[in-house]
């Protein structure tokens, strides 16, 4: 049996990809299904990506279900620079023929949880957080009756990526990680803290490339794409690979190393919303209500993505 029933509410997204591929690769893990938001690109191409990722795995029987299109309460934006027009670097992957699901994410994460036992799924958060909060405030159980929360987003101390203090899950949509944050769930962040600590070289990228499969050539085009952005901008020496690590992280929790703190999400000041503001010494806020992730094994982790990705 797997060790981890999970849904994932996605946005791919490139690193969205790789995740998703992990994922399916792995025996420890069911995914009961992808639930898409609006956040890389807009949610009709979000979800038309969720299934072709789903395709291209092979898994075919997994669901995707579109989600909210657009946050709570700000305006969208969208990061086609980073991830190309379509999301994945513009590889125009196939879609399966036919409609997509009908249901709405939200009701669809809502439903699924209230009919498995009660601690028994993990929703793994790779994109803005818009389904999750709605889903919370439809179901205000559904905080207890998950295993947790693991999300990718966040910054402690690096400093954002789309605003000077702001990661951009958390500043696409402030208002709903602050209701995801003040839930009550058991809670799991994956900010820019860790995922900036394992980047990707030109050679692990060849690796993948060669493990001769359709996923591979993709996840390798996909990467080549993708790993230009972080280091034109910040001078890296390779892309982090930030949605992974939500993954990695139930499968191998031993590569991480997590600290308890109280995190609060700033909603109302231009100059710092979006900000995960984290007591890393737990002496100015309530107690703890996350465990924030800050450091990673990189070595450990590529291993363990191309390992999966052989899989597939």
């Amino acid at each position: 049996m797997p060790d981890h029933a999970i849904i994932i509410d996605t946005d791919p997204g490139i690193d969205d990809a790789v995740a998703i591929f992990t994922a399916l690769a792995s025996p420890e893990i069911e995914v009961l299904g992808l639930t898409t938001v609006g956040g890389n690109v807009p949610v009709a191409q979000t979800t038309r990506n969720g299934r072709a990722i789903v395709a291209l795995a092979g898994r075919h029987a997994v669901p995707v279900l579109q989600g909210c299109g657009r946050p709570l309460i700000l305006d969208p934006q969208t990061a086609e620079t980073v991830h190309g027009s379509d999301g994945l670097a513009d590889l125009d992957l196939a879609v399966p023929d036919g409609p997509a699901a009908a249901a709405h994410a939200v009701d669809w994460i809502v439903e699924t949880v209230a009919g498995r036992p009660a601690g028994s799924v993990t929703l793994c958060a790779l994109g803005p957080l818009t389904n999750v909060a709605a889903a919370l405030v439809r179901a205000p159980d559904l905080a207890e009756r998950l295993a947790g929360i693991v999300l990718m987003g966040g910054s402690v101390f690096v400093g954002g990526n789309t605003t000077a203090v702001a990661e951009f899950n958390m500043a696409v949509d402030p208002h709903a990680a602050d209701i995801v944050f003040r839930s009550g769930a058991a809670l799991t962040m994956v900010p820019l803290d860790c995922t900036h600590k394992a980047l990707m070289t030109n050679r692990w990228i060849e690796q993948i490339d060669r493990l001769g499969t359709p996923v591979g050539h993709a996840v390798a085009a996909m990467l080549r794409f993708y790993q230009r952005f972080d280091m034109e901008r910040y001078a890296f020496a390779g892309g982090p690979l930030h949605d992974p690590n939500v993954i990695a992280y139930l499968l191998k929790p031993d590569l991480y190393a997590v600290r308890r703190c109280h995190v609060a999400v700033e909603i109302t000041s231009p100059l710092t919303r979006g900000m995960t503001v984290t007591d890393w010494w737990g002496r100015f806020a309530g107690a703890p209500n996350c465990g924030v992730v800050h450091d990673v094994d990189a070595d450990g982790f590529f291993d363990l993505i191309a390992q999966r990705l052989a899989d597939l």
